[in-house]
């Protein structure tokens, strides 16, 4: 089973942690939002997970790699140069769903 999370908002509502971080770092209970929604995914038997990413992007690519993607197999979305919205990026990331497919032209393996 595969999901995607969408992690490339600018996360305003979360003004002024934003600021400097990306929302899915906020901490929550002493763990941040895009761990606590991977652990949820891991429960339910989903391990490939996409995670697209834009708002201080490289803050979001560290935490994968120095967590080795929470024990999940994680792709990452890089919509750095322009943040796609909700229909966009799924339709960036739809060859993930795509069994067979080469993700490595469009995406990041971690």
């Amino acid at each position: 089973m595969q999901a995607m999370i969408f992690s490339a908002g600018l996360g305003t509502r979360f003004k002024p942690w934003t600021d400097t971080h990306p929302k899915a770092l906020a901490l929550v209970n002493g763990k941040p939002l895009l761990q606590r929604n991977i652990e949820y995914l891991r429960q339910y038997g989903i391990n490939e997970v996409i995670v697209n990413v834009h708002h201080f992007a490289d803050q979001v690519d560290q935490a994968i790699v120095e967590n080795d993607g929470w024990g999940s197999d994680l792709l990452v979305s890089d919509e750095r140069d322009e943040v796609l919205e909700t229909g966009g990026g799924l339709l960036k990331a739809k060859d993930f769903f795509s069994p067979g497919k080469d993700l490595s032209l469009v995406m990041r393996i971690f």
